[in-house]
């Protein structure tokens, strides 16, 4: 094979050209540890990076890359959104953490992180949990979402659960006059860390819930902390969940959830989940509108944890951090407002509310205030 040609099976990928709005893409390699990372960096405008590291067995390194530059520029969107001064960065690591993750590839990583001077704070994401950025932390001073042990908040997927709770809410507010799901069904496609505390609040505010995972024991574990109450079942997959006559539809899985397919049979007046980059394509929010569906933007909602791992930057305060995470109710409501007195999707109005404070708060850095 010649040198200058890259095998078939792996397709091109040209970072330059999908990372066109980003401002900075790191590939960390260590051999010896089998450390295979991407660190993207989205935008600073509004302050340092955030975003947490995802541990995932991606089938190649171009479905890497385009997850991470995804997801980045969805946390920019997020922490803007959700009024943070901070910018938006996430970092994937390639491989199956059950088997690669280990003490010294988590030490290596860290110390590509610290290479970045504080331009990217990390934390915890699908795969990597408060214990792992404790690994982190001993070779890096930017992270957050440490154990409780170490100063940290610990696992942030309590207040993201939390969040969307509270953008739920507001959709109900939005779709139905009324903030409660009492009596509602919501089906929930996804009961790991965030989707298992989210069907907690739900059940606990008289909701009937149908879940599904791909893993096994979540929902056996699911089902079992709910069998007194009988108010939770399961289906074998998310094509059955989808099917099923719902009032709410929560993705709290991978992203992509929302497909046309998806669109089409959905029967839920509400979509409100955890999972990042739930439209499948662009258009698909469009599809969600002419059906009359309320979909509450997942970034907007789902920043629940970023709230609570940004709060440790201050010395962190549980108390403070729900407070905060409370707010979501009004953003989410804000925007769903806002789309309907604009005509837009509530994608677009989300957008475009993220987008004015990066305009006219990260203009401010061009204020000179001397040294």
């Amino acid at each position: 094979m010649s040198a200058t040609r890259p095998p078939q099976h792996a397709p091109a990928v040209d970072v330059l050209d999908l990372g066109a709005e980003h401002e900075q893409v790191v590939f960390c390699n260590d051999p010896a540890t089998g450390l295979r990372a991407i660190v993207a960096i989205h935008s600073t405008a509004l302050g340092p990076a955030l975003g947490g590291t995802r541990f995932h067995p991606y089938a190649t390194t171009a479905d890497a890359v385009r997850d991470v530059l995804d997801l980045s520029r969805g946390m920019t969107y997020k922490a803007a959104l959700a009024g943070l001064d901070l910018g938006g960065g996430k970092a994937v690591i390639i491989g199956d953490p059950s088997t690669l993750k280990s003490e010294a590839l988590l030490r290596a990583y860290g110390r590509f992180v610290q290479s970045l001077a504080g331009r990217y704070y990390t934390a915890c994401d699908v795969g990597t949990y408060s214990v792992d950025m404790d690994h982190v932390a001993r070779e890096c001073s930017f992270v957050t979402g440490r154990t409780v042990a170490h100063g940290g908040a610990g696992d942030s997927s309590v207040l993201t659960a939390y969040g969307v709770f509270q953008g739920m809410r507001a959709a109900a507010e939005h779709a139905w006059g009324s903030t409660s799901l009492a009596g509602r069904t919501v089906g929930v496609a996804g009961v790991g860390k965030v989707g298992r505390h989210l069907v907690r609040r739900l059940v606990e505010e008289g909701a009937r819930v149908v879940v599904t995972d791909v893993h096994a024991p979540a929902v056996e574990q699911v089902l079992a902390e709910h069998a007194a109450s009988g108010a939770v079942r399961a289906v074998a997959t998310t094509e059955q969940l989808v099917a099923e006559p719902l009032d709410v539809y929560a993705p709290c899985a991978l992203g992509r959830a929302l497909t046309d397919e998806v669109v089409d049979v959905l029967t839920a007046q509400v979509v409100c989940g955890a999972a990042n980059n739930q439209l499948a394509h662009p258009g698909v929010e469009k599809a969600l509108l002419d059906r009359g569906i309320v979909y509450a933007p997942d970034y907007c909602v789902n920043a629940g944890g970023l709230v609570q791992v940004a709060d440790e930057l201050e010395g962190f305060s549980f108390e403070r951090a729900q407070q905060r995470a409370a707010g979501i109710y009004d953003t989410t409501l804000a925007v769903l407002r806002t789309a309907a007195a604009e005509g837009v999707s509530p994608a677009v109005a989300a957008d475009r509310l993220a987008e004015r404070r990066i305009r006219e708060v990260g203009r401010l850095r061009g204020i000179w205030l001397g040294r």
